[in-house]
């Protein structure tokens, strides 16, 4: 029998790149065969620059790479010149379509196994892949100190980075070309955006009852986060191994990759539950947002179920605000970049000024990427409100233009709810009410969290003459987003409701808090000043039409009747009382 001979294990001192595929499950999933193609094309690129630049294939794991290279020198040209490579293949590939490689680089000592390479040196190198961004290279301090001055390549320093499974900490860099070749710029984060970990909340002085909601709400809020569109959120079994821990929320950032982090607490006093909460940038760990929740003690489960609903519709918003910053600040901004100043401009209220701004920019985000699903049903919510608030004598169009970007946002995704939401929006001012309450409702299958399907569900119901529902429906959207961006358009609903079923006095209260709550909203003012109108007070009234008309100059009585949106007796009769309202107070005929 003859006996094995032991392979013989050496070591060496070696440049070791790991590369994979940023999102490459994500990829599969959309097309499996086209992306496992691409792949190979893409490889056969890749695979020729490594044996131009002197490298070894050591072995290949599915969509990742390990290379070996005798000179740090070499290994680092060739990824910039790999990632050059990708850059120009993807040119014209939609966003969400792109092959992205992350590349991680490292000098150190290996052991060799036959053709296998191991050791820490290695496992560096995997990790520094792990924390490149899609389409960036990371380098470890043993490779820059050999590179520096010798290529002409521009660093990041990084600083110290905890990596996972490494006993020590490994300071990194981001590489990127100089000016005078191709560039390949990292983004300021590396994280993908809307990232966040929901920390476990904190119980105090509460006994087992209360651990059980206080980590009901935790779980709870990262599955309703995970529904806000493009949101990554870290698993419940990750983010609970912190339970009870003092967290360093930028080392965590770094670690999980997450943009940002949400805490908090409960405190329970004689009948009332307190719930604390802040959301940090994990970047800066500055503190971007804070709310506290002070409610009494009913049914625990129903004030969870609240609870979580506030907190994911106030987190949306709040996030959507900060992605929106970080784009000001992109000197090359990118289709998403785009979407969420955009969005920002949707949320400063509903006039010609910010109609416009907004459509310019998901116009631009579309231009980079006609299939960005987000940008879709944000153009499509600018060419409702282009109608509704008689911004344009073109309504038609408009509206062709708006329901065409939704059905193709829904062609896309389905089961996206905001879209659903959207398209019922659309249907209801364009006199398919029945189709748009269908479609609000089907939103809030997808998502129980969309408030404003609650209060949309309420204009048709005024629509085809039912207001009294109105009231209520509206009701519970505040009760899951007391505090939302539409807020001021859903308090402008049941003033328009109440307003059309007689009750004036009821009609000013709401349009007064309509218009408290956002002033830019030309046509509450208007509707503030038809119930004002009706009850003698015309004063006031006058003063609230000139308000309204500050802020849209070109609306008239004409635009506004051109504007209409059902056929409905109940609706039109409420339209003929409005328009008399506007002649009273001093509204142009047109």
């Amino acid at each position: 029998m003859k006996q094995k001979h032991a392979v013989r294990v050496g070591r060496r001192l070696a440049a070791i790149v790991a590369a994979d595929v940023a999102g490459y499950s994500r990829l599969m999933g959309l097309d499996e065969v086209g992306t496992a193609r691409i792949l190979r094309e893409h490889r056969k690129v890749t695979d020729a620059l490594v044996a131009k630049h002197g490298g070894r294939l050591v072995k290949t794991t599915g969509d990742g790479v390990l290379l070996e290279f005798p000179s740090v020198v070499n290994a680092v040209e060739c990824a910039v010149a790999a990632q050059a490579v990708m850059a120009e293949r993807n040119q014209g590939v939609p966003e969400d379509r792109r092959m992205l490689f992350r590349v991680g680089i490292n000098l150190g000592d290996i052991l060799i196994e036959g053709d296998d390479i191991l050791g820490d040196g290695v496992n560096v190198a995997a990790r520094l892949e792990a924390i490149a961004e899609p389409g960036g290279i990371c380098i470890s301090s043993s490779a820059y100190d050999q590179v520096r001055g010798k290529v002409p390549i521009e660093f990041t320093d990084l600083g110290e980075q905890t990596l996972k499974n490494i006993a020590r900490p490994i300071r990194a860099y981001a590489v990127g070309v100089s000016a005078n070749a191709r560039q390949i710029s990292p983004r300021p984060s590396s994280a993908p955006r809307l990232s966040i970990v929901v920390l476990p909340f904190e119980n105090i002085g509460g006994g087992p009852e209360q651990d059980y909601f206080v980590d009901g709400v935790t779980e709870s809020l990262t599955t309703d986060l995970s529904r806000i569109s493009g949101a990554f959120v870290i698993a419940r079994n990750t983010a609970f191994t912190f339970k009870g821990k003092a967290v360093d929320v930028k080392k965590l950032g770094r670690e999980l990759k997450v943009r940002y982090a949400l805490e908090g607490s409960v405190q329970r006093g004689g009948n009332r539950l307190r719930v604390n909460v802040q959301l940090i940038d994990a970047e800066t760990g500055n503190h971007l947002w804070a709310e506290r929740f002070d409610k009494p003690v009913c049914d625990l489960f129903d004030m969870q179920d609240e609870i979580v609903s506030r907190l994911a519709n106030a987190l949306n918003a709040q996030l959507v605000a900060a992605e929106a910053r970080r784009a000001e600040g992109v000197p090359h901004p990118d289709a998403m970049d785009l979407y969420f100043q955009g969005m920002a401009w949707l949320h400063k209220g509903s006039n010609p000024e910010t109609n416009s701004q907004a459509r310019i920019f998901f116009e631009r985000s579309l231009a980079l990427d006609p299939q960005n699903i987000e940008a879709l049903v944000g153009s499509a919510i600018v060419g409702i409100h282009c109608v509704i608030g008689s911004f344009t004598s073109d309504h038609f169009e408009h509206l062709r233009v708006a329901e065409t970007a939704v059905i193709k946002a829904l062609s896309l995704a389905p089961n996206h709810a905001l879209a659903h939401n959207v398209l019922g929006y659309l249907y209801l001012f364009t006199n398919r009410v029945a189709q748009g309450i269908a479609e609000c409702e089907r939103a809030l299958e997808l998502d129980g969290n969309l408030a404003d399907a609650h209060a949309l569900v309420g204009v048709g119901k005024y629509f085809i003459g039912r207001g009294v529902e109105t009231e209520a429906l509206v009701q519970e959207a505040f009760r899951r987003s007391p505090r939302d961006t539409y807020a001021y358009r859903w308090l402008m609903y049941v003033g328009v409701a109440k307003l059309w079923l007689g009750a004036d006095a009821e009609a000013v209260a709401w349009l007064r808090r309509s218009v408290e709550a956002n002033r830019n909203f030309p046509l509450a003012h208007f509707y503030l000043a038809v119930a004002l109108a009706y009850l003698d007070e015309l004063v006031e009234a006058r003063a609230a039409a000139q308000a309204g008309l500050a802020l849209h100059p070109s609306f008239t009585i004409q635009r506004y009747r051109a504007s209409a949106a059902c056929s409905h007796p109940a609706y039109l009769a409420g339209r003929e009382r409005t328009y008399a309202g506007l002649r009273m107070v001093g509204v142009p005929e047109g």
